[in-house]
């Protein structure tokens, strides 16, 4: 314990506006995207419409609403995000909107992205963040809580999952696809009409600038924000980045998200120094910190539990996105430790599946309409994803003892997919019973590995091993 008690500075005080303002972006930001589910009827196209949600394994049990209920859930996921944002029962507000949001993010795979992951984790955070001492309403309806200073390790931690997220997003690119410029030359070619510099995206030193500068953005820019003579560079070159890939790709809110997250690499104070830039706002920004209540002091047990919950936190997050080098092949073809990796913008991936049930004991055999049981987008989504081809395999047993009586249904698939413009290959063993597998975190047999080379322009550049 001693040795945790060294770290002093941790809890040093440190102006808690930067920390008011990134929970005023975070709140609104996901109010906002709150209201685009409501807005654009997602609620109902994504998670009731559907009859069957790919739910993670072990997690069959998340279901939704019966009724209006989740229209309700999302109301009230609305609610809390704006309380974060105004600082209002935040301790409560941030409680119920990380388990509101992690709620939705296991109802379907489907409906995996990264950047809801980043709101899951920065939504877990914000719980033990005091964000709501400075600019926030319980701080006007509890002067004891008031402060406008908070403990320097609250925006350590901040700025170590950024720093985790935004390197490894540079890592991850380091693989011989995306070296060779794929799939981003094929994304690009696509958005040859994109107004003004569209007809420049054809040109193959155009795809490697942007492919390359992708890389150097994140593995440079990332250590970059700590220096404070570097800081500024880095944060336009960020800016820069992510409002590109806000009109170019459909990327949600994760721009805007982490620039807002972005922020909090600079001088906690930079909201003050901005606002005393600004006429008649200037001396009242003063006057704040001139009558702000100090930081009440940090026991050495607390200290210890924070330093120690934060080392885990970390050591967490860099071990889930190294967890692939466990099992052999690329994750973007096995989608084993894809997930929670910052496998971000790697693949295009085009699939196709053809789903067989055998009832062993009469040899009837059914050839499986997809369209049945899925929507267009879950049956885009899960004809490349082992996983969830294997959950659906299950569904596929449970449907056929319910309508046909099967007792015991056997499940086959003749799946292949092309990976990054490769041509089709096998994707799963299409002589397995899937019903029979389950997935966990051994290595999947029956997940065949990556057998087609990339080529380009006719000339093999780099075959799996």
């Amino acid at each position: 314990m001693r040795v945790l008690n060294r770290f002093g500075s941790a809890f040093a005080p440190v102006d808690g506006a930067s920390l008011a303002v990134f929970r005023i972006a975070f709140g609104l930001i996901m109010a906002i995207e709150v209201w685009r589910f409501f807005e654009k009827d997602w609620i109902h196209h994504h998670y009731l419409a559907p009859d069957f949600l790919f739910t993670y394994f072990g997690f069959g049990w998340v279901q939704p609403w019966p009724g209006e209920g989740l229209y309700w859930h999302f109301a009230i996921l609305g609610v809390a995000a704006l309380c974060i944002a105004f600082g209002a029962f935040y301790r409560i507000a941030t409680v119920v909107f990380f388990f509101g949001f992690a709620y939705v993010f296991l109802l379907d795979q489907a409906r995996y992205l990264n950047h809801f992951y980043f709101v899951l984790l920065l939504g877990f955070l914000m719980i033990f963040l005091p964000a709501n001492r400075t600019w926030a309403i319980d701080a006007w309806l509890r002067p004891s809580l008031k402060s406008q200073t908070v403990p320097a390790i609250a925006m350590w931690t901040l700025k170590a999952q950024m720093e985790v997220m935004l390197i490894f997003a540079g890592l991850v690119k380091l693989n011989p696809d995306w070296l060779r410029l794929q799939p981003l030359q094929i994304w690009l070619a696509d958005r040859a009409s994109f107004p003004f510099i569209g007809h420049l995206f054809t040109e193959t030193w155009v795809v490697a600038i942007a492919a390359y500068s992708a890389i150097l953005v994140h593995l440079v820019g990332a250590p970059l924000l700590l220096w404070k003579r570097t800081r500024i560079y880095a944060f336009a070159a960020y800016c820069g980045f992510h409002v590109m890939n806000h009109f170019m790709f459909t990327i949600g809110i994760f721009p805007w998200l982490t620039i807002a997250a972005t922020l909090i690499f600079f001088d906690p104070d930079w909201p003050r120094q901005v606002m005393r830039r600004i006429p008649l706002i200037g001396r009242a920004a003063a006057a704040t910190v001139q009558g702000a209540g100090e930081l009440k002091p940090v026991g050495p047990w607390l200290r210890n539990a924070a330093v120690v919950g934060l080392a885990v936190w970390i050591a967490v997050q860099i071990a889930l996105p190294l967890r692939h080098f466990a099992y052999p092949g690329r994750p973007s073809w096995t989608e084993e430790g894809h997930r929670y990796a910052w496998q971000m913008m790697l693949r295009r991936k085009v699939g196709s599946t053809i789903f067989y049930v055998t009832d062993p004991a009469t040899d009837r055999r059914w050839t499986v309409d997809n369209r049945d049981f899925l929507t267009p987008r879950q049956i885009h989504k899960m004809s490349g994803n082992p996983e969830m081809i294997l959950r659906y395999a299950h569904h596929l047993e449970d449907m056929w003892r319910a309508r046909h009586g099967v007792v015991d249904p056997v499940v086959r698939v003749i799946a292949s997919a092309s990976l990054n413009g490769r041509r089709d290959a096998p994707l799963i063993d299409r002589g397995r019973d899937l019903t029979e597998e389950n997935w966990t975190f051994a290595r999947a047999d029956w997940i065949l590995p990556l057998s087609e080379p990339l080529y380009l322009n006719g000339k093999l550049a780099w075959r799996q091993e």
